[in-house]
């Protein structure tokens, strides 16, 4: 038997637990951190928040590290010394502070849409009518099934067999039905249909009648494929109408409420405000950023527990209580300790990685012109600043700034490279912002297609095929030319 050896070289890399949780931290946007912090003061005591007035003079013993950041220092966890939370001052002073935040911002509340519920909503109105025990639990239970854009996208068997599984409450689909027309009578109109037509046919049912709605309501009920398809020639073929005619039908289709749960505000559900974590001004034609104040709060170590430290310390019999309780102090005090380090790397994370953003991008937030950003992607920020991609990764995609031109998400000043008919790199992100132009200002009655699109933009020097005409244009949000027609 031959005897075989291996040499296998095997490299990991293990992130501590506190890495995970600094990796987490810098990852959440202003809100959320906010939520984070508050977490951390009800759960240790031993973290207290504001300034420490007494203590002005004091050494910062944890504030031990450079103006130099570097992405893989690590966060001291090993068992603390009594002595080393002790001094002859009073308790040092663990501000967080920077000088590089502005002090904006002062609401910290997330705000609610007041009022009831839009199920409760509903259900109010459903008061109104006169049903039976039964048509009302049947109702109720239709009510319940709406989603919040309004509609029910449940099929009636569905509804029948669980309205008899989990209420007892047995029934035909047709009564159902019945029933499912009385709901669909509720405010705002259009709620409770099963799908799109059924919703805009319900709306047109409620207007005033005149013809362009009787004809909006006859292309909906009997042409809805073909209107959605945009094949007008065959609409107006199919009722015998002139151009004019279905220009008005379709204006009334327009005017209606695709989602009619969308609209309600008492919907319960939180009103998401973005708050930017960064402002750029341009002051004296320079850039200036601040981070968003509510991201450096003032933190200490709780003068409590120092005392309580001091008091173990300077005992000289010592009961087997008294050492549990310093070794429970201790626990606190490390993880107190772990965390100012962790906000305010947290701080100088974010407030570098925008930085070297904004230096990047200097021309476009100079200008605001989109076609001026340039090719960026996340290793030429990580490089810059000799960073973790990863950790630039989580401050693109989580987090806002506020620019003169509006709230941006940082990820969007990020875009791959390609070459122009010049043999310079230019932004994927200035193509797109010229296609994004040449579709606006194309003729609506013909849009033009991807293949008119791709020579528009070689004869503008960007070689593009069709197919990344097409890939572009989708992620833009744009339809295909078909669908961009207009009457």
């Amino acid at each position: 038997m031959a005897l075989k050896q291996y040499l296998q070289f095997k490299l990991s890399q293990k992130l501590s637990p506190q890495q995970i949780q600094l990796m987490k931290l810098i990852q959440l946007p202003t809100q959320a951190f906010e939520q984070r912090l508050k977490q951390e003061l009800e759960e240790n005591p031993a973290l207290d928040t504001g300034k420490e007035n007494d203590s002005a003079d004091a050494i910062d013993e944890f504030d031990n590290s450079t103006d130099d950041y570097n992405d893989n220092d690590t966060i001291d966890a090993e068992d603390i010394n009594v002595d080393e939370y002790l001094s002859d001052d009073e308790i040092p002073d663990y501000r967080t502070q920077a000088n590089n935040y502005s002090s904006d911002d002062d609401e910290k509340s997330i705000p609610y849409a007041s009022g009831t519920s839009f199920t409760q909503h509903l259900i109010n109105q459903l008061n109104t009518f006169r049903l039976s025990e039964h048509q009302e639990e049947i109702a109720q239970f239709l009510v319940g099934s709406v989603d919040e854009s309004g509609y029910i996208r449940r099929t009636l068997s569905d509804i029948t067999d669980d309205l008899a599984f989990t209420q007892n409450v047995y029934t035909s689909e047709e009564e159902v039905e019945e029933v499912l027309k009385i709901v669909q009578q509720l405010d705002p109109a259009g709620v409770a249909a099963r799908n799109l037509q059924e919703c805009l046919s319900i709306q047109l049912q409620r207007k005033e009648q005149n013809p362009d709605v009787e004809l909006a309501l006859k292309i909906i009920e009997k042409a809805f494929e073909q209107f959605t398809k945009k094949h007008y020639k065959k609409l107006m073929q199919k009722f015998s109408i002139d151009e004019e005619q279905l220009k008005d039908a379709i204006e009334e289709i327009e005017r209606l409420n695709p989602k009619p749960g969308g609209s309600y505000a008492g919907n319960n559900k939180i009103i998401e405000h973005i708050v930017p974590d960064f402002a750029i001004k341009i002051v004296d034609s320079e850039l200036e950023l601040t981070l968003n104040g509510r991201n450096a709060p003032e933190l200490h170590v709780s003068r409590e527990y120092n005392n309580m430290l001091k008091g173990y310390k300077e005992s000289k019999e010592k009961s087997k209580a008294q050492k549990d309780a310093v070794l429970f102090i201790k626990q606190k005090l490390d993880a107190a300790k772990w965390f100012i380090e962790a906000v305010r790397q947290r701080q100088q994370t974010l407030y570098v990685t925008m930085s070297a953003i904004m230096n990047y991008q200097q021309e476009y937030f100079l200008s605001g012109d989109e076609r001026k950003l340039r090719p960026m992607i996340l290793k030429d920020i990580a490089d810059e600043i000799d960073m973790d991609v990863s950790t630039i990764s989580r401050v693109a995609n989580s987090k806002y700034v506020d620019t003169p031109y509006g709230t941006k998400l940082i990820k969007e000043f990020f875009s791959e490279s390609m070459t122009n008919d010049q043999g310079e790199e230019v932004s994927t992100r200035e193509i797109k912002k010229i296609l994004e132009t040449v579709i606006e200002e194309e003729n609506k009655k013909k849009p033009l297609t991807d293949e008119a699109l791709s020579k528009i933009l070689k004869e503008k020097g960007y070689p593009i095929a069709r197919r990344t005409v097409a890939k572009y244009r989708e992620q833009l949000d744009i339809p295909v030319a078909r669908l961009r027609k207009k009457i």
